[in-house]
């Protein structure tokens, strides 16, 4: 505050002294308010603050006493310089008593009262600063406290012997202390007992700047009487970094060593998160077991440990039977529920010392080490196993069974590594599968062969698609009254560079039930379309090409966008593809299939009901779909007898596809008499070796290219060129 910025209030009733000290204050650059009379002074401190006041004491009504017992009683911070005619010592020894800063008496040296008013102004100037700064002070130190004692984290004090000499607020959240309890305590009251060798080094640590401790782990201890949370019971994990404090820092030479500064802030949350990520990398999330990752560095460990003393131990492969149908049924909630209980009835067959891990989707493994008595003991447990999962299982409101296979090899006999021991009880699991499932099995060498045929056909498929391996051949259909060849049907043939040809039979089984099938279908379709847009880029007559399609395939979410893909592709009409289907295909997700291949029909592809009457000999699901063709089942053509056709199931077939506008095929023809009753009977379309056998897309084109002949007539057989035998 500048000496211009202070207030100066001039009291006298003489309006020519109050003019001549206004004047006398104005040519040292300091502006003045006045009041006459002691009435008029009071109003004016009343109204302003005022840092200086030159008052005179003979004053009529209220004199300059009056003023300062008001300034008194009002507890008015100013300094008052009394400038007055009154020259005997108690006028002046009472002035003073009532707090004036001086006393001048009229007439008064001019530099003397400057010099008054200068030093009456600066000690004011002064005392206001210093209130200010103590202000400044007690604010700061409130906001450090608050900040101290709202941090989250512990801040303590420790003298040069390592006890508290301030302790925050924060200790008593956390471990349940009163602050005020731990001043004067050494810091090893808190510490685990564990960690008082790290905390010896790091709690009242002395080093400063980059060599001080950081983010150092370890554990304190809570009150015994707390109730507060902690991560381990009555522990607190934390993180310190501490620094030492000195006095003369700056001189390094006379510096003094006084004590530690430390901040321990809690991890609690961080180590549950550490512990959590941890569990959910080696635990299955769904049943709490240990998953494959552990099992695997167990069994690693107890196979070393069987190795280093001579003993033996056991991999049990467990799958559960039926688990499949349920989970397909019932959904993934019942299932996921069923396997918990699965889980917990496990639990309870093993011994103290054994594993029981999930190794992924309804499969267990159980590592047993420790064998003495080798098949005994694990024959017990496996016994065990299927009598407790004989009782069944309540899951919403469902009663549900569920049994196991379960292989078992056993170390060493069975192998003397991790791989091999998992690998051998898996193939002696999947020998209990194909032999009636629900029993278990030890792991034997001539389990070896079908496991691996498997695993050789698995391994081949994926082969043959990368290699292109794989080929199409193509059988005729042909149009019965015209002779013409109006469609083919696509047939998948694989050409094995070491084992040869492989039929169908051999490997469409194998790639249904491990669902490969369903890229062998898109590479059967995106192939037969390619060629059909051959033909008709070359002119030949137009045909329709059929595709077998499996219920997987057909299952696939996106299949009917994938046929509308190589439709637009191959620039095709739809209705020169026919999608065949079997009865079994429609009634495995009826709702489902009815949604696709009304789709598929809307973009104009054809289906066809494939192996007809063979399913599920029921004829009510045929009005609900877009079906064109009924293909009658080679078995029905095979029992053709021209002596029996009255009651001939084939006769009803065509009967009732007239009936319902369906073309019909009949598969398998492959005599005279078989056509010839075809013809009788008004059949549409056949297809078989009396027309020939699958071919391939050149000897197709070339047919394509000859000129139609008429119409066959009954029992005269095919005199057309579209004839291949």
């Amino acid at each position: 505050m500048s000496r211009n910025e202070q207030n100066i209030l001039i009291v006298d009733d003489d309006p020519v002294v109050l003019k001549s000290l206004k004047d006398l204050l104005a040519t040292r650059g300091l502006t003045a308010d006045t009041a006459i009379g002691g009435r008029e002074a009071i109003a004016c401190l009343d109204q302003k603050d005022y840092d200086l006041v030159l008052l005179d004491l003979q004053m009529p009504y209220v004199n300059g006493h009056d003023v300062m017992r008001h300034i008194h009683q009002q507890d008015m911070n100013l300094s008052v310089i009394i400038v007055s005619g009154e020259t005997s010592f108690e006028a002046a020894r009472d002035a003073c008593s009532q707090g004036a800063y001086d006393f001048l008496r009229k007439p008064y040296a001019t530099d003397e009262l400057m010099i008054t008013v200068n030093n009456a102004l600066n000690e004011k100037r002064l005392e206001k600063h210093n209130k200010l700064i103590q202000s400044q002070l007690r604010e700061s130190e409130r906001l450090h406290r608050y900040l101290v004692n709202t941090s989250p984290d512990i801040i303590y004090i420790l003298d040069k012997d390592g006890h508290f000499t301030f302790i925050n607020d924060r200790i008593e959240t956390l471990l349940g202390y009163d602050s005020k309890e731990l001043v004067g305590k050494h810091y090893s009251i808190l510490v685990h007992q564990n960690d008082m060798e790290i905390a010896r080094y790091v709690f009242n640590e002395r080093r400063v700047g980059d060599r001080a401790s950081r983010n150092v782990e370890l554990r304190l201890k809570c009150k015994d009487d707390s109730s507060q949370r902690f991560f381990d019971t009555r522990t607190l994990p934390i993180e310190l970094s501490s620094m030492g404090i000195y006095q003369n820092e700056d001189n390094p030479k006379k510096k003094t060593y006084l004590g530690t500064y430390g901040v321990a802030r809690d991890i609690t949350e961080r180590k549950i998160a550490e512990d959590t990520i941890n569990f959910q990398a080696y635990h299955d999330l769904l049943t709490n077991l240990p998953n494959r990752a552990l099992l695997q560095d167990r069994l690693s460990l107890a196979i070393t440990q069987a190795k280093r003393e001579d003993e033996m131990l056991a991999v049990m492969f467990l799958d559960l039977d039926r688990f499949k149908n349920i989970n397909d049924s019932l959904g993934h909630v019942v299932g996921d529920e069923l396997l918990q209980q699965v889980s917990t009835r496990l639990k309870s067959c093993i011994r103290e010392g054994d594993t029981l891990a999930r190794f992924g989707g309804d499969e267990f493994t159980l590592l047993l080490p420790k064998i003495a008595k080798g098949k005994e003991d694990v024959s017990k447990i496996a016994e065990k196993i299927n009598e407790v999962l004989k009782d069944p299982f309540d899951v919403d409101n469902n009663e549900l069974y569920v049994s196991a296979s379960i292989g078992i090899a056993i170390y060493p006999r069975d192998g003397t590594n991790m791989d091999s021991l998992i690998k051998h009880a898996d193939i002696a699991m999947y020998n209990v599968k194909d032999t009636g499932k629900n029993n278990y099995r030890f792991y034997s060498t001539d389990m070896t062969t079908p496991y691996f045929q498997n695993l050789s056909l698995e391994t081949g498929i994926h082969k043959a698609l990368e290699n292109d391996e794989f080929h199409l051949m193509y059988q005729p259909q042909i149009n019965i009254k015209t002779g013409d060849i109006v469609g083919v049907e696509a047939l998948l043939r694989w050409d094995h560079p070491e084992h040869g040809s492989i039929t169908p039979a051999e490997f469409i089984p194998f790639a249904e039930e491990t669902g490969m099938i369903v890229k062998i279908g898109h590479w059967v379709l995106r192939n037969a379309c390619a060629q059909l847009k051959h033909w008709r880029d070359i002119g030949l007559p137009e045909i329709r090409m059929s595709i077998n399609m499996s219920a997987r395939q057909l299952a696939e979410k996106g299949i009917v966008k994938h046929i509308s893909g190589l439709l637009k592709d191959y620039n095709l009409p739809g209705h020169c593809l026919e999608i065949e289907i079997t009865e079994n295909t429609i009634m495995s997700d009826m709702d489902s299939v009815i949604h696709k291949l009304k789709a598929l029909s809307k973009k104009g592809v054809d289906i066809a009901i494939d192996d007809f009457g063979t399913g599920y000999s029921s004829l009510s699901y045929l009005h609900k779909l877009p079906i064109q063709t009924l293909k009658i089942d080679r078995a029905f053509i095979k029992e053709v007898n021209m002596k029996h056709t009255g009651n001939s199931i084939i006769n009803t077939i065509v009967a009732m596809a007239k009936g319902l506008n369906l073309n019909v095929i009949a598969e398998g023809v492959e005599t005279q008499q078989q056509l010839d009753y075809l013809v009788e009977i008004d059949c549409s379309e056949a297809q078989g070796y009396l027309f020939g056998k699958p071919l391939t897309a050149d000897i197709i084109t070339q047919l394509l290219m000859q000129e139609p002949y008429a119409a066959p007539s009954s029992g005269s057989g095919l005199h057309s060129r579209h004839r291949t035998h």
